[in-house]
């Protein structure tokens, strides 16, 4: 169930991809694929929007690029450093805040303000329906009380 093919990775790579790369690439393009599903919805293979496929393979490029989510590398100490910009996404598959973002928009789940329509009270008139006993033919109902407040 990927959003994207491997064919569509290996173009956005810079180097050819032995068989063991292959393997975890394919895993890759999965993950992200259930991960854009999670965050946004669950399109189907033949009709996911191009900015998912885009968000997947973006996704799997910054995995393959950097298996091990190293943010800093000297070669003369060999020293290798995380900071927290991945956190616990570090070495994984995963979206950044601003791609999750964007994800739910293409759901068409939006964040933010909305509106609702408002009206002043009784400002509205609507039929009564309340306290009226139900009549044959479509017609009116029968006024279970006198009037509004005060029963017979």
């Amino acid at each position: 169930m990927a959003y994207a093919t491997l064919e569509d990775l290996k173009g956005r790579l810079d180097w050819t991809l032995d068989a063991d790369e292959e393997r975890i690439a394919l895993a890759a393009l999965d993950d992200a694929s259930a991960h854009a599903a999670h965050y946004g919805r669950d399109w189907a293979e033949a009709s996911v929007p191009r900015m998912v496929r885009t968000l997947v393979l973006k996704a799997c490029k910054r995995y393959l690029s950097n298996p091990d989510g190293y943010t800093q590398s000297r070669a003369g100490d060999e020293t290798l450093a995380w900071n927290d910009s991945a956190g616990e996404n570090a070495g994984t598959v995963y979206f950044t805040d601003e791609e999750i973002k964007l994800l739910a928009g293409l759901a068409g789940r939006r964040a933010g303000l909305y509106t609702a329509g408002v009206t002043a009270w009784q400002s509205v008139r609507r039929p009564v329906t309340a306290g009226l006993v139900p009549v044959e033919n479509g017609w009116k109902g029968f006024p279970l009380y006198a009037d509004e407040t005060e029963p017979w």
